[in-house]
């Protein structure tokens, strides 16, 4: 089987996604950009649906497909068309853990569909990034604009992965990134916002999604801000109110009320 999609078909209709097909089963080909990627069981590829791409299959096979706006993964279109059908391996590295989660995720939607607010798409948008940036690495691309990017990006996943720390600093993400703290703020100034700014922003978005949750209904509001880097439980809520309009505990409550869950 061969999936070809042609410059008459974006013409006619081009959604704007960026595409990753995972291999399930068999080996499959995906050419874009005038670069191939051979796949194995558990690698993976990304492509872009505005511009021409083909999928070869040579045998029976099953690949897991996931897409999303291309916007909502932080990297210019100039700097994804580089990584466009290159393989990542699911034995090593960042794309072993984006592998085995979209595998797990695969098998769980073939054996019941998925239900609740647990916020998969958040879960994979970050893993994918991150797989991205690490391919990327320091030394991946070469002109000034996409080096910041591509250094912005591994900034922002190196602040997600600490978020729980609740004592981390300007000064220690710029020294675990070798740039001085003007150079970093400098960074996120150019994306209209501060580094604590951002910071804050994803604390309280993680902090949404754990009221959110079912799972942590029992968890006091306090333990799951303190969870996300916020010791002080009234700069927690008064943070949160801040951004959302509500209280920790409000908000909490109209959930569960929406839900069912409370008379």
């Amino acid at each position: 089987m061969a999936v070809r999609r042609s410059p008459r078909a974006i013409a006619q209709n081009d959604p704007g996604f960026i595409k990753l097909g995972l291999q399930v089963r068999g080996y499959s080909v995906i050419s874009q950009d005038d670069r191939d990627a051979a796949l194995a069981p558990g690698d993976f590829a990304i492509y872009d649906t505005s511009r021409p791409y083909v999928l070869d299959f040579a045998e029976s096979f099953e690949m897991f497909v996931v897409m999303f706006p291309a916007e909502l993964i932080r990297f210019d279109r100039s700097l994804l068309s580089s990584l466009t059908a290159s393989r990542f391996s699911g034995r090593s590295g960042l794309g072993a853990i984006t592998s085995s989660f979209l595998r797990e995720m695969s098998r769980q939607l073939d054996a019941d569909p998925l239900v609740g607010d647990f916020s998969l798409g958040d879960a994979v948008l970050d893993l994918v990034t991150a797989s991205l940036a690490e391919r990327l690495g320091p030394d991946g691309v070469t002109d000034e604009r996409s080096r910041r990017r591509s250094l912005l990006i591994r900034i922002e996943t190196f602040i997600a992965a600490n978020l729980s720390d609740s004592g981390l600093s300007v000064t220690e993400i710029a020294a675990a990134h070798h740039v001085s703290v003007r150079y970093l703020q400098k960074l996120f100034e150019d994306q209209h916002e501060t580094v604590s700014g951002w910071i804050r922003h994803r604390r309280l978005e993680q902090c949404r999604k754990d009221l959110s949750n079912p799972a942590f209904a029992s968890r006091a509001v306090g333990s799951i801000g303190s969870a996300w880097g916020f010791p002080d439980a009234a700069s927690f809520s008064r943070a949160f109110r801040q951004e959302f309009g509500l209280t920790p505990s409000a908000f909490r409550s109209r959930r569960d009320s929406a839900d069912g869950l409370v008379p």
